[in-house]
């Protein structure tokens, strides 16, 4: 006896039993496809839970990367929304095309490094450690202690106001 070879993907075709190699590369993209949409019913049923307002609000996974649409109240619920989506697991870029009722300066975002805290990053941004409440009232409710923060995370860090 020597080495055989053989048609690997054959197997199914031939005797009829299993699957062949294109069934099975339906059944993982339709089994993908349906993650990826549970995923997104489970990000809008969190933006729902968080009592963000949006208005016909629309997620869509493909892979890591996201899309939202829809009309928020205004524009520190429109980076929450990219927020929530942002950080959740799985997700590295979210492609943002909500509108706006009131529109409002875009605030900096700020993606926490080993170390930071919110008095650090308040310091960076506004001079100011004793500021970090500001930070972390702009978080919330995705935040709910100051002290919560973790590295990679996506802070939004708003514009001081007069």
């Amino acid at each position: 006896m020597g080495l055989f070879s053989f048609i690997k993907n054959a197997g199914a075709k031939v005797f009829g039993i299993g699957k062949t190699y294109a069934e099975e590369a339906a059944e993982e993209l339709a089994a993908k496809q349906k993650a990826e949409a549970v995923a997104a019913a489970s990000m809008e049923q969190t933006i729902q839970d968080l009592q963000l307002e949006v208005e016909e609000l629309n997620i869509n996974i493909n892979g890591d990367a996201a899309s939202v649409t829809g009309k928020a109240s205004n524009q520190a619920t429109k980076e929450k929304i990219v927020l929530v989506i942002g950080n959740s697991k799985g997700i590295a870029t979210v492609d943002d095309n909500m509108t706006v009722e009131n529109v409002e300066p875009e605030a900096q975002f700020h993606t926490v490094a080993k170390g930071d805290t919110l008095g650090k990053i308040s310091k960076i941004y506004y001079g100011n450690v004793m500021k970090y409440p500001i930070i972390f009232e702009a978080n919330k409710p995705m935040l709910k202690s100051p002290d919560l923060i973790y590295p990679g995370q996506v802070l939004r860090i708003p514009h001081l106001q007069g």
